[in-house]
C-alpha cells in the first residue's frame, strides 16, 4: 500500500505561482509512476502531468503545458508541480497518484494510489 499526501494548494491571483508536494510513504518510491490529476465542481477528473519512475520521461496536458512542470526526488519520496501563470480555469482539487505499470500513462484508471487531494482557487 502507497499512502499519498499532497500540499501547496492555496489562493492566488491570476498570473501568480504555487507549487504542489505530493510525500509518499509504504513502499519504494521510485517503483511507480506518479501523475498530477485535477478536478474541478461539476467536472470530471483530468489528467494534469505525470513522471516516469527515474523522471527521465515526462508527459503534459496541452492545457498546461509550458506553464506546469513536474518533478520527483526519489531520496525524498516526494513529487512536485509548479504551476506558473496561473489561470481561473485552473482551479479544482488537485490530486497526486501512483502506479506501477510497465509504462507512463495519464488515465486516471490505470492509476491505483491516490492522495487526499489539495484545493488550487486561481482568482482573476
Amino acid at each position: 500500500q502507497v499512502q499519498l499526501v499532497e500540499s501547496g494548494g492555496g489562493l492566488v491571483q491570476a498570473g501568480g505561482s504555487l507549487r504542489l508536494s505530493c510525500a509518499a510513504s509504504g513502499h519504494t518510491f521510485s517503483n511507480y509512476h506518479m501523475g498530477w490529476f485535477r478536478q474541478a465542481p461539476g467536472k470530471e477528473r483530468e489528467f494534469v502531468a505525470a513522471i516516469s519512475k527515474s523522471g527521465g520521461i515526462t508527459k503534459y496536458a496541452d492545457s498546461v503545458k509550458g506553464r506546469f512542470t513536474i518533478s520527483r526526488d526519489n531520496a525524498k519520496n516526494t513529487v512536485y508541480l509548479q504551476m506558473n501563470s496561473l489561470k481561473p480555469e485552473d482551479t479544482a482539487v488537485y490530486y497526486c497518484a501512483a502506479n506501477d505499470y510497465f509504462y507512463l500513462v495519464v488515465t486516471p484508471q490505470r492509476y491505483d494510489y491516490w492522495g487526499q487531494g489539495t484545493q488550487v482557487t486561481v482568482s482573476s
